[in-house]
């Protein structure tokens, strides 16, 4: 059974730092594409960060320069470094991998970024 465990949200003040952490279970992980998307209240969820089995990363226009996600395959952990956090990167924030074949696509259940001053 496939698990995808997020941590590491919480509430921060503008201009603060949070690193999320999506531990992986059950899959091969080195293997999947992973990726990192939040759902603000009331608002589609959107990819912020991507990146591939080999390492290459790609990140939403919004979010570039201020998070970096980067993989440990030892640790089958995939993790999400946010800086300069805005009040519009408030949401819930979901770790995703991608597998080669169809029907190879999971999901977490999310960890709560909140930044209020």
């Amino acid at each position: 059974q496939v698990q995808l465990v997020e941590s590491g949200g919480g509430l921060v003040q503008p201009g603060g730092s949070l690193r999320l952490s999506c531990a992986a279970s059950g899959l091969t992980f080195s293997r999947y594409d992973m990726n990192w998307y939040r759902q603000a209240p009331g608002k589609q969820r959107e990819l912020v960060a991507h990146i591939t089995s080999g390492g290459n990363t790609n990140y939403a226009d919004s979010v570039k320069g201020r998070f970096t996600i980067s993989r440990d395959n030892a640790k089958n952990t995939v993790y999400l470094q946010i800086n300069s956090l805005k009040p519009e990167d408030t949401a819930v924030y979901y770790c995703n991998a991608v597998g080669f074949l169809k029907g190879m696509d999971y999901w977490g259940k999310g960890t709560l970024v909140t930044v209020v001053s």
